[in-house]
């Protein structure tokens, strides 16, 4: 027997599969398809870490798996090439972007081959491509034509580090999320997509996609709809009225001030009468340095952070509350939003904590009328009977909030928190906008034939605060040349966000010079089946690629309306000393070094064996060993194999194995990897106690194990004299018959993660299987004192609990 080497046979195969086309889409149409895709990277020129590889390698078997299954696989690979990243790196070095981008592709290229991962090369995509760009320009002009993207002159954040602005998803806590450093706001011109034209199908789809329930939550709350009670309260000795959005009119007889936000245009024509107007104007002022993310933040923290209590009385001036013509006074303060409802709040401070908080520090009255609270502990949040309320004494919260509405003359209104998604950025690194502007400053959409319109070299990419393109002689040039003279070119670029809004699509068809995808590759492929990425991307990425496909399903391009059947996210693999990887720590460990020293396939299995998927977990290069050492003992059961099974061979095999078919199968259909490993470590563990081992038996364990560690089966399999392909090869089935104790391992979800798993005999039902999983201690401790909102049992496999 040859020894197991696994630097031979990895590049062996690896140069056999990419020369015979193995993994290539759309050869059998005959065939179900699977569109099986992991976020496609930032090519920076770090190279990847170990951390990139788990959620490819979590694709990889779950494509294998699926196409031994069956199915006609789709699995792609591409470049998120354009945008800050690769255009900072640039500058670090002082190279040109194109170069270290192209130089990192290269190089990332490298690296995913050299762990085996089952790509479709022959579909390979780079955003900063012209062939690609082409199309996120026709997308921009679709958007354009059909009155979804427009210019306007707003207030915007701007990072003074990275040199542009960036949109509300892109700051985290004031701070650009790429850069850290502090955002402030502008009043820029910019192009913006109309995304608020969706939020209701933004809302409604999150109904129909099986994703994690973390991620979706996290998206309806960023798009924040809120339905509730417009009323009107009049300013006292003025003609004015002020109309405000409340979610709780039961509440309104408690309402003893109003709050404006700073920029409220109804405060300026109070301006003569307000008596402290430069104290006013100060804290407007003060308020435009904050961004607008930071002030929401601001007024959630209340009342542990002193931020959102700031605020400012507009003396000289009362509002009349219109439930009771109580004067009410008001103030200014920056955690109430323009844009958000009507700008202005109603506050009730015996019922809302930011209120109660607020009306404290500004010694206002505090009037209670919900029973069941304590105002010596607090606001009291809740429903309950009114009291101190007038003719709706004793009237329940739910039925008086539409009573009093009309009671007042108000009208119920729905709201929401989501913006219009800001694309413009001052940056090189990016598809140019393709407009033109003729010598009246009037848009005009670039027609289709000038397609793609080209990024220019001619310029300075380094960030200045001045879009970089507005210095090309060769773009002004072009323009004039093709529209006339005095047309100008716009010299803003794309949000990276808006090439990989659709990059999806163009993997089913990339070759295509005359559609981004044509129809019948559209409805070949999409949508995406199983997708897999970080959770960071919840409201960035996720959101603007549901924004695309709605608006493609209304404009006739497509006949779904969710990219992204199933999603799944990984974790983190944190660096050995429990942090995350990062160059500046200097703990990044290089998959390169490991894959040299103990092969891909144990990389690979190592990454899936850390522990759940989705959990994230410590590297330790010394736990590689024992996968090795796996990999090694299932090398050595090839000296065991007989044609026929030996009557010396244990009768636990059979049973071992048929357990390990059904394990390692209902385990990669829900991403429990780890779980599976572990079931074919039994199953090998078994085998290796036996005097001989049947060749059929080990033909299917090599197939088990082929999606995890495809290098060292293949060969094995050409070892039994194979000519085909293992992962050409159907995957085993199980026999229920030869599975001798009928008991199954159940997984435990809590609100989409997997908190623990306990074993059941076949015959409970979904009541005593309830019992089980609810009195878990690990359960307990994630619904205590929760409401279990839903309880779903997939027979013998699966409990998931909603709280």
């Amino acid at each position: 027997m040859k020894s197991y080497d696994h630097k031979k046979i990895e590049k062996k195969w690896q140069k056999k599969w990419e020369e015979g086309g193995l993994y290539h889409a759309g050869e059998d149409s005959r065939k179900p398809k699977q569109y099986v895709l992991g976020m496609f990277p930032y090519p920076s020129g770090d190279g990847l870490h170990v951390g990139h590889v788990l959620g490819y390698t979590a694709t990889d078997i779950y494509s294998r798996y699926k196409r031994m299954g069956g199915f006609d696989v789709l699995q792609p690979m591409g470049w998120d090439a354009f945008g800050l990243p690769a255009e900072n790196y640039a500058i670090k070095t002082g190279t040109h972007p194109r170069e270290t981008t192209d130089t990192a592709i290269n190089n990332f290229r490298k690296q995913i081959k050299s762990l085996g991962l089952s790509y479709d090369w022959t579909r390979e995509i780079g955003t900063h491509t012209p062939e690609y760009y082409k199309w996120t320009q026709w997308f921009f002009l679709l958007l354009y034509k059909n009155n979804l993207a427009y210019k306007a002159r707003a207030h915007v954040n701007w990072c003074d580090s990275c040199k542009t602005v960036l949109a509300n998803e892109q700051v985290e806590n004031g701070l650009c999320e790429r850069c850290k450093n502090q955002v402030i706001q502008k009043d820029l011109e910019q192009w913006f997509f109309k995304i608020t034209d969706f939020t209701e199908d933004l809302i409604n789809g999150l109904d129909t996609v099986n994703w994690p329930q973390s991620t979706i939550i996290n998206q309806r709350n960023w798009i924040g709809k809120s339905e509730g009670s417009e009323i009107g309260f009049k300013i006292k000795d003025t003609k004015h009225t002020i109309q405000v959005f409340t979610t709780r009119a039961d509440t309104l007889f408690g309402a003893t001030y109003l709050v404006l936000a700073p920029e409220h245009e109804e405060i300026t024509h109070f301006k003569e009468q307000i008596t402290n107007w430069e104290e006013v104007e100060k804290y407007i002022e003060d308020v435009k340095k904050k961004t607008e993310l930071e002030r929401m933040a601001e007024g959630k923290d209340l009342p542990t952070g002193k931020a959102g209590k700031t605020g400012v009385p507009l003396k000289g001036i009362k509002a009349i509350n219109p439930a009771n013509s109580e004067e009410v006074p008001i103030f200014i303060a920056d955690y109430v939003l323009a844009h958000y409802g009507t700008g202005a709040i109603m506050a009730v401070p015996a019922h809302d904590e930011r209120d109660f908080e607020f009306a404290k520090k500004f010694n206002i009255t505090v009037k209670e009328v919900i029973q069941g609270g304590d105002l010596s502990k607090g606001a009291y949040m809740g429903s309950g009977t009114l009291i101190n309320s007038g003719t709706f004494n004793g009237v329940g919260s739910v039925d008086a909030k539409k009573a009093i509405t009309e009671f007042v003359g108000g009208k119920m209104k729905t709201t929401y928190k989501l913006r219009d998604w800001l694309i413009s950025r001052q940056r090189y690194w990016g598809a140019p906008i393709p407009v033109v502007y003729d010598p009246q400053g009037t848009p005009h959409g670039i027609p289709e034939e000038h397609l793609p319109w080209q990024l220019p070299t001619d310029v300075e990419f380094k960030p200045t605060g001045v879009s970089p393109l507005s210095q090309s002689k060769e773009l002004k040039d072009r323009t004039e040349k093709i529209f006339g003279k005095g047309w100008t070119p716009e010299v803003d670029t794309l949000d990276t966000f808006v090439c990989s809004s659709w990059y999806y699509f163009r993997f089913a068809d990339p070759h295509n010079s005359n559609a981004f995808a044509s129809k019948e590759a559209l409805k070949r492929f999409l949508p995406v089946d199983m997708y897999v990425g970080g959770a960071e991307h919840t409201v960035l990425h996720l959101l603007y690629a549901r924004f695309f496909t709605k608006v493609l399903h209304k404009l006739g391009y497509i006949s779904f309306t969710e990219p992204f059947a199933t999603l799944r996210h990984q974790g983190m693999i944190l660096a050995t000393d429990g942090r995350k990887m990062s160059k500046s720590f200097g703990n990044v460990v290089n998959p390169d070094d490991v894959v040299e020293t103990f092969g891909a396939d144990s990389v690979r299995m190592y990454e899936m064996f850390m522990g759940s998927l989705e959990d994230a977990k410590p590297w330790k290069t010394d736990n590689i060993i024992g996968i090795r050492r796996f990999l090694e003992k299932v090398w050595r059961l090839q000296l065991k194999v007989q044609e026929e099974a030996s009557k010396t061979e244990d009768s636990t095999v059979e049973a071992t194995l048929h357990k390990t078919i059904k394990k390692v199968s209902d385990d990669i259909e829900t991403f429990g990897f780890n779980t599976a490993i572990s079931q074919m470590m039994i199953c090998v563990n078994t085998f290796e106690k036996q005097g001989t081992i049947d060749r059929e038996n080990f033909k299917i364990l090599l197939k088990l194990l082929a999606p995890f560690a495809p290098h060292i089966t293949e060969e094995l399999w050409e070892m039994l004299e194979h000519t085909g392909s293992i992962h050409l090869e159907e995957w085993p089935t199980y026999d229920k018959k030869k599975i001798r104790d009928e008991t199954f391992v159940i997984a435990v979800q809590i609100n989409g993660k997997v908190r623990d798993t306990f074993e059941i005999s076949a015959d409970l039902d979904e009541e005593q299987v309830k019992v089980r999983a609810t009195s878990l201690e690990s359960v307990r401790k994630w619904t205590e004192g929760k409401e279990i909102k839903k309880f779903i049992y997939v027979k013998n496999k699966l409990v998931s609990i909603v709280v």
